[in-house]
């Protein structure tokens, strides 16, 4: 009976973590773009029940613990962008294209390879600027809300330090705490799940400020790692069908205000890993049940919006922060590991982290396109013939860094994962115990 208990209490175990630690990563990103408390809250209801879903169906197919989740460096970005130029409606339209933009990687291997030929410093750094305003976030609310922030951090350094999977959701959970105090007499109104229906506009500042931003950040910062998981613990996961799956979900759902669906990269052990089965044919159950108890959070979006309606806006940024500091520590690791790529990841951070806006064009895009042409300038100058007359010098090529293996870092943008995943392909090969 235990045997057969463990992966449903592994998948519960996922669901939970993986929403309450970054649901508000979500809620803050749709209300950046321009979702109203309803909108918002009817995205993070999709994105949710669509994960779900998703998971459901690819569990169920495959015979695999693929955990799919909503796109956390997305929402981030959406934060980092800010309102876009037709506002809600605009912005949905940029979610639709995110999800037919993914739903084509699947379809067509070529590409996946291309999103996989970014250079891995510079879409890792792009992921750096993104997440670094929502990092700093926990110190500007223990200097703006002290007493509601330090039981905050504090609890989420303990419980980071002997529990971490429980950190955030700790954290959170003493943030609705304070909040329940510090706002008597105001309920949680509103709490019935509902979908708010919006009709796309699509906008040629959003479509190439936000949709491929987003869809950038969603392959390289999920879906390449997810899948580097589910290598480390011995599946070849049918990386095609999982873009497609999601891909569909993820434009179908975007009316109702979600944003991306995608691999899950860190809660993918969760379900992937020993604890979940010692029997890795068992494991898909994990990802199953994490998938149903994801979509019935989500019908809990209403309250969820209202509590964070209910709190100082900086201190549930504060929440989403300490979310993801594991993921900037991660990306801004990625992106200085190479010396050759280095000043351009730099450039690439900067510009990204700035948020400036230009054309209606956010700053994670001409991060991206800045740290390119800086790659693309130094690789010639440094490809340019020696001037007439002089001598030859011979350098040394710099020492290539050991590649991180599949279990790495939740942000291998770039490292060339895609590649090797056999995008498009559906074939299942032989399992392995890890």
């Amino acid at each position: 009976m235990a045997g057969r208990l463990q992966p449903v209490l592994a998948g519960v175990v996922t669901a939970l973590v993986g929403f309450a630690s970054s649901f508000t990563v979500v809620l803050a990103g749709l209300r950046a773009v321009g979702a109203d408390e309803a909108q918002a809250a009817s995205g993070l209801l999709a994105v949710s029940v669509a994960s779900g879903l998703c998971a459901l169906w690819l569990g169920l197919r495959h015979r695999m613990p693929i955990t799919i989740v909503w796109s956390t460096p997305g929402a981030a970005l959406l934060v980092a962008s800010g309102p876009v130029p037709g506002g809600w409606p605009a912005a949905v339209g940029a979610f639709v294209l995110c999800g037919v933009l993914i739903m084509a990687a699947g379809l067509f291997p070529v590409l996946g390879r291309a999103v996989a030929a970014i250079p891995g410093p510079v879409a890792a750094a792009m992921l750096a600027g993104v997440l670094l305003p929502l990092c700093t976030a926990p110190v500007r609310a223990l200097v703006e809300v002290p007493w509601l922030a330090a039981p905050v951090i504090v609890t989420w350094l303990l419980l980071h330090r002997f529990a971490r999977r429980w950190a955030v959701p700790a954290a959170l959970v003493v943030a609705a705490v304070a909040i329940a105090l510090t706002s008597p007499g105001r309920g949680l109104g509103g709490l019935r799940p509902v979908v708010e229906l919006t009709a796309p506009a699509f906008t040629v500042p959003a479509l190439v400020g936000l949709a491929l931003p987003l869809f950038l950040v969603t392959m390289a910062a999920q879906n390449v790692p997810g899948v580097a998981v589910l290598r480390g613990y011995g599946y070849q996961p049918p990386l095609g069908a999982a873009l497609r799956v999601t891909g569909l979900a993820g434009a179908l759902g975007a009316p109702a205000g979600g944003h991306a669906v995608n691999l899950a990269a860190i809660t993918a052990a969760l379900a992937a890993g020993p604890d979940a089965h010692p029997d890795p044919e068992r494991r898909w159950i994990a990802s199953v049940t994490a998938g149903l108890g994801l979509a019935l959070l989500g019908l809990g979006a209403g309250a969820a919006t209202a509590l964070v309606l209910l709190s100082p806006p900086v201190l549930i940024e504060a929440v989403a922060g300490l979310a993801l500091l594991g993921a900037l520590a991660a990306a801004v690791s990625a992106a200085v590991a190479e010396p050759e790529g280095r000043e351009a990841a730099v450039v690439t951070f900067v510009v990204s982290a700035s948020g400036v806006s230009l054309l209606g064009v956010g700053g994670a895009f001409w991060g991206l396109l800045a740290g390119w042409l800086m790659l693309a300038l130094f690789r010639r100058r440094a490809a340019s013939p020696p001037a007439a007359g002089s001598a030859p010098v011979t350098v040394p090529a710099p020492a290539r860094e050991p590649e991180t293996g599949p279990g790495g870092s939740e942000s291998g943008a770039g490292s060339g994962e895609a590649g090797s995943a056999g995008i498009g392909s559906g074939r299942r090969t032989a399992r392995r115990s890890p």
